[in-house]
């Protein structure tokens, strides 16, 4: 059995291994696999394993050998999974692996805008604490989370995670989701529009879908308190960052905590460059225990797929 990784690298920089690969046959790791050479990298090959580089239809329809396609991730749209399917391939994803990590970045954001931790270090470091004729200063308005109200835009496991450190810090939770549930005394389900109208942080936990996608536009950002901040750790294409640039630069709204753009790596520094801003390269999923999780699942997976009992199938 052929087996090939497209790219490799984000999930296992070297300090992982693959060698448990060799257990079903020959293997070859590519760090990354530009566009034009994804063809040639999985001719013959029978499981193709990929985490960002696209398998669509026209690749997938010159690949007859391939049985099987592991994804390095939970998302797939990565992966024409139907025409997967009408070719009997079975895609397998890495489900819920990175709850905890994500919901932790969330609260680096979130921690960040309250404490402001980034402008103080910076400050002391630059002498001003020794030049200071008091025992401490401020740089920037500090606040606290208790009592204040976080909405959270999609309620799935990520989102049920910050909700439940939300409550620890003592915040109101509000929530929007397709799916509602009962409301408790510090968590209340409601519209996006009453979420928006409320909340001092906004934060995004929903899937990629047509729905979605661009949902954080011009009238979104407007409905949000001035005072409020936005954090997105799902995914870029969620939001529309001319609107957003819009709303960071003209005080429509207080800032933005963004582990996920558009287009990545960025192209430009429309969104990067804000001062008002922290942007993250897509790292709330990379802790290395987070990765170690995938690497667990995707050995079960492509077990699994070899006993002939596919899991983990998401078309």
């Amino acid at each position: 059995m052929k087996i090939i990784i497209l790219d490799g690298y984000t999930v296992n920089p070297g300090d992982l291994s693959w060698d448990w690969l060799g257990e079903y046959g020959e293997y070859k790791v590519y760090d990354r696999t530009p566009t034009e050479e994804i063809l040639s990298r999985c001719e013959g090959a029978d499981i193709v394993i990929t985490n960002k580089t696209p398998l669509g239809r026209d690749i997938l329809k010159k690949l007859p050998d391939v049985k099987f396609i592991d994804l390095l991730s939970t998302g797939y749209n990565i992966t024409d999974i139907f025409y997967a399917r009408e070719r009997g391939i079975p895609v397998s994803n890495v489900p819920a692996y990175s709850t905890k990590a994500v919901a932790q970045l969330t609260f680096a954001f979130i921690l960040q805008f309250s404490s402001r931790v980034a402008e103080h270090s910076a400050s002391t470091k630059n002498g001003d604490w020794q030049r200071c004729e008091h025992f401490c200063y401020m740089v920037a308005p500090l606040s606290e989370l208790a009592g204040k109200t976080i909405g959270i835009v999609g309620f799935g496991s990520i989102g049920k995670e910050v909700a439940k450190i939300a409550e620890a810090f003592s915040m109101k939770v509000l929530v929007n989701t397709n799916h509602p549930g009962e409301n408790t005394e510090n968590l209340k389900f409601c519209d996006l529009e009453t979420l928006l109208e409320n909340s001092d942080f906004v934060t995004l936990h929903c899937p990629l879908t047509e729905k979605t996608t661009g949902m954080a536009n011009k009238e979104f950002f407007s409905k949000m308190k001035r005072t409020a901040y936005f954090i997105n750790t799902s995914r870029g294409a969620t939001v529309d960052e001319d609107a957003l640039k819009s709303a960071l630069e003209s005080g429509e709204i207080a800032g933005a905590g963004l582990d996920v753009l558009l287009t990545e790596p960025p192209i430009d520094d429309k969104i990067t460059s804000l001062e008002n801003t922290f942007v993250t390269p897509h790292i709330a999923w990379a802790a290395k225990e987070t990765r170690q999780r995938l690497m667990e699942v995707t050995k079960e997976n492509i077990r699994a797929f070899v006993n002939g009992k596919p899991i983990n199938v998401v078309n």
